[in-house]
């Protein structure tokens, strides 16, 4: 991706504003800084930038059932779990020493294992639930090879010390649509690729997720098939205090085909958001299709 030498005025404002905001999280005692950015984004960035009516409108959707007080809750809770996962991935080595030791439970921890040990390709299924980037820091740490597709960011300011935040976690870093030799090479050669599915993408397939039609990638399962390698999702999932995680591994997607397999990953996030409902990233525009479902008659 070419960065744009003479980046918008508007993409200069808030780079600066999140830099300023990130120096003053900074200076902060690693305990204070987190909840300080989450109380930042969720009460000073989230009604700028219309997260709060996206939330709303989103959940009206998906879960029409919730009450007026959790939905409120939501529009707080979801931007104060962003706010606090960006500090902690700039926080970098003062994050990676709380989460490169957690315990890998689930399922799916021995196959993770197992594939490392005999040298074989595995693609990680991973939404944008909790905190992507700490069960990154937590399997680099066990020495496994993890990589990740990545999406540049449109404001190339923003994107250049994100990229360097990120890559401090785990590298290699692979930019969706630019590296995809690179990523294959490394897959061959016994790598893990984490790849991310939860949001809308136009080609995708017409599955559903919270029983929505939601268009779907289904790039990660096909990549399995592909290579022989176990699909395997991944969560890293916020404690109640707000700073600690617990790592879970699913077992393997068993291998169908690439429209089954994904629809088993969009139906296992979904049975996580359903439990930690703050920790999906709920202001994303995941349903294009926003027509109320019509009662039956």
């Amino acid at each position: 991706m070419t960065e744009d030498p003479h980046p918008s005025l508007t993409d200069r404002l808030s780079d600066t504003v999140f830099r300023g905001l990130m120096a003053l999280a900074r200076s902060l005692p690693y305990e204070r800084r987190v909840p300080m950015m989450g109380w930042a984004v969720a009460h000073l960035v989230a009604p700028v930038a219309g997260w709060r009516r996206r939330i709303r409108a989103n959940l009206a959707l998906t879960c029409p059932e919730l009450p007026k007080a959790e939905v409120e809750r939501l529009v707080r809770a979801v931007p104060d779990n962003v706010g606090r996962s960006l500090a902690e991935i700039y926080s970098g080595e003062e994050f990676l020493a709380r989460v490169r030791n957690l315990p890998l439970e689930g399922p799916g921890a021995a196959a993770l294992q197992a594939a490392h040990d005999e040298g074989r390709p595995v693609i990680v299924a991973a939404g944008h639930f909790g905190n992507y980037d700490a069960w990154r820091g937590a399997l680099a740490g066990r020495g496994y090879r993890i990589g990740a597709i990545y999406r540049p960011m449109g404001n190339a300011l923003f994107n250049r010390h994100y990229l360097r935040a990120i890559s401090a976690i785990a590298t290699p870093l692979f930019a969706r649509d630019h590296d995809l030799k690179a990523m294959l090479r490394f897959l061959r050669s016994g790598g893990m690729v984490a790849f991310g599915f939860d949001q809308f993408f136009r080609q995708g397939a017409h599955l559903t997720f919270f029983g929505r039609p939601a268009q779907t990638p289904t790039s990660a399962a096909e990549l399995a098939l592909k290579l022989k390698a176990d699909l395997i999702p991944i969560y890293a999932i916020r404690q109640p205090d707000g700073l600690s995680f617990r790592i879970l591994v699913e077992a393997p997607v068993p291998h169908s085909d690439a429209e089954t397999m994904t629809q088993a990953l969009n139906d296992a996030l979904e049975r996580q958001i359903r439990a930690h409902m703050e920790q999906w990233l709920w202001v994303h525009r995941r349903w294009k299709d926003r027509r109320p479902k019509t009662p039956q008659a």
